[in-house]
């Protein structure tokens, strides 16, 4: 594992590019094995999750070239053996596989996928909508075995708005038999790029956007030339490590309409002084950062991948904020980290926080728990006085492409040290 090494407090200036989006491109990958040919990806981030989905899909005999995050992917010749159960275990969405896989082979085994320890994620959600598609599961120690000799269309309500039961259960009834009317579905922008992707392959689905979709099977789908949207969660980071430097920056290749409302609303809530363009975001100097109380849930509330940056902003904030994480027991533990800083932040509960601010953050040996919480430290030691360490910080890379060289190329006194 590396260190990255922040000397703050720091002042940023100039612009910033946000990549593609990481929650967008990784289904719409795993969507190009419904389709046997050649589909052209790009605005695909060059991360290490990506990395480890795309040498899946060469061990499935898919064809991968991916350069200057441009990804040509050809299926031609996947031959619907098992995906390589080590790399399954280092991610989460590789749980993703699935409901491609069923369409092409009667049986898949996959191991229960890895990925960051945020909490409780369990699987049922995903499984129970499969099951009604005509899938049978068998659970061998760590092992599922997938079986389906015809997947048909059904009316499923989802346990929870989850976003990978949404995904999967949607490309798995994209060829099933017959109409697939799916309730309760995950909203999420990057979940609508994905609905948007799988319609110009040939899909037929309705409602995105909303929590209501209807999917009619179809007998095949083609390959497409797609662009994945910009990362929102990436962009947020990015305002957020400029309002509470007190700096000015402005963030690239990212539509600020395309990203959910409930992030701006927050922001200016906060105080966060923002000009929107067509295809940028201005983060002006903030005049006060004032507190706010955040509620995570699905879309259209606020993302739980927000949550830890936007906690370092309430440090700086004058006054009490109240942070209510929802979705995950394990999102709050990078208030540990903070707490080393110098931020006053109180764990009441596993899924609730207070923070009281404004209070100076000093430069600390510190940890990465997880991809956000890596990131949420960067922002941090951006603020604080003195030399920060934080450890374990490849973690960080699994979802933001050269955040080091980004930071740096704007003032940040950053660097990478390790492997």
């Amino acid at each position: 594992m590396s260190n990255i090494i922040v000397n703050g407090p720091a002042k940023l200036h100039g612009n910033i590019k946000v990549g593609g989006c990481k929650n967008a491109a990784l289904p719409i990958i795993t969507a190009t094995l419904l389709t046997r040919g050649v589909s052209r990806l790009s605005n695909v981030p060059d991360i290490t999750d990506i990395r480890n989905l795309l040498k899946i899909i060469e061990k499935l005999d898919g064809k991968v070239t991916f350069k200057n995050n441009v990804l040509l992917i050809d299926t031609t010749k996947i031959n619907g053996k098992d995906p390589d159960a080590s790399l399954v275990k280092k991610f989460r969405a590789s749980i993703l596989l699935l409901g491609p896989m069923l369409t092409r082979t009667s049986q898949v085994n996959i191991p229960a996928p890895g990925g960051c320890i945020i909490g409780n994620r369990p699987l049922d959600y995903i499984f129970n909508a499969l099951e009604k598609l005509g899938v049978t599961i068998e659970e061998k120690g760590e092992t599922y075995t997938f079986h389906s000799e015809k997947l048909k269309g059904a009316d499923i309500v989802l346990d929870l708005m989850s976003v990978t039961a949404t995904e999967n259960t949607i490309m798995a009834a994209s060829l099933a038999e017959g109409t697939t009317r799916l309730s309760l579905a995950a909203c999420e922008s990057h979940v609508q790029d994905l609905c948007h992707f799988l319609n110009k392959m040939g899909a037929r689905i309705s409602g995105i956007g909303t929590n209501k979709l209807t999917i009619e099977g179809v007998k095949e789908l083609k390959p497409a030339t797609y662009k994945i949207i910009s990362d929102e969660i990436e962009a947020g980071t990015y305002i957020v490590a400029a309002a509470a430097t007190g700096s000015e920056i402005k963030i690239e290749n990212i539509d600020p309409q395309k990203m959910d409302y409930s992030i701006f609303s927050k922001l200016k809530e906060a105080g966060v002084n923002l000009e929107l363009g067509k295809n940028f975001i201005k983060v002006k100097k903030s005049v006060k950062i004032k507190p706010v109380n955040i509620w995570t849930a699905p879309s259209p509330h606020f993302p739980s991948d927000l949550q830890a940056p936007f906690s370092v902003l309430m440090t700086q904030a004058d006054g009490s904020s109240l942070i209510h994480e929802t979705m995950y027991e394990g999102r709050l533990n990078h208030l540990k980290e903070l707490k080393k800083m110098g931020a006053d932040a109180s764990i009441l509960d596993p899924h609730r926080a207070v923070i009281m601010g404004p209070t100076a953050l000093y430069g600390k040996n510190i940890t990465t728990l997880d991809l956000r919480a890596g990131a949420t430290l960067i922002v941090a030691a951006l603020i604080a006085n003195g030399k920060s360490n934080i450890k374990n910080a490849d973690i960080i890379d699994r979802g933001y492409e050269n955040i080091v060289e980004k930071l740096s190329n704007i003032g940040a006194d950053i660097k990478r040290i390790g492997n």
